[in-house]
């Protein structure tokens, strides 16, 4: 499940309908009403409440679909794995403490644990100004 205030139009997300989990873009949200309208890889767009929507872990898999691209110079604290899009960084490093380090120009974030594929994406627009799609 995924607090609709953590969502932006544009985000990626899994909806659950008839029991299918698809991945999907949040096109609009209706705070009030407790739904986002979301656009999922069958052409289908349906309202969904907060219960039905999931995020989606950040894998290189995801990232790959984001156009990042992975760098094959070492990190520089010598752990985990860089990739770039540009003049942004996302630093994904595992261990006993998993976290995320994100850098772009002269901002950085340091994020605990496992970062979400809607997460980035809200990070990635707050230090960009740019929607991640």
């Amino acid at each position: 499940m995924i607090n609709l205030h953590q969502l932006k139009a544009g985000d990626i997300v899994l909806a659950k309908f008839e029991e299918q989990l698809s991945e999907g873009k949040v096109l609009e949200l209706d705070i009030p009403a407790g739904q986002a309208c979301v656009l999922t890889h069958e052409e289908q767009e349906n309202w969904y409440s907060p219960e039905d929507l999931f995020p989606i872990p950040l894998t290189e898999e995801q990232l790959v679909r984001l156009k990042f691209k992975r760098t094959e110079e070492p990190p520089i604290n010598g752990s985990g794995q860089a990739w770039i899009r540009g003049p942004f960084t996302v630093l994904l490093q595992d261990g006993d403490t998993p976290h995320t380090i994100l850098h772009y120009r002269d901002e950085t974030r340091n994020i605990a644990g496992s970062l979400m594929v809607h997460e980035l994406q809200n990070h990635y627009q707050g230090m960009t100004l740019f929607h991640l799609e």
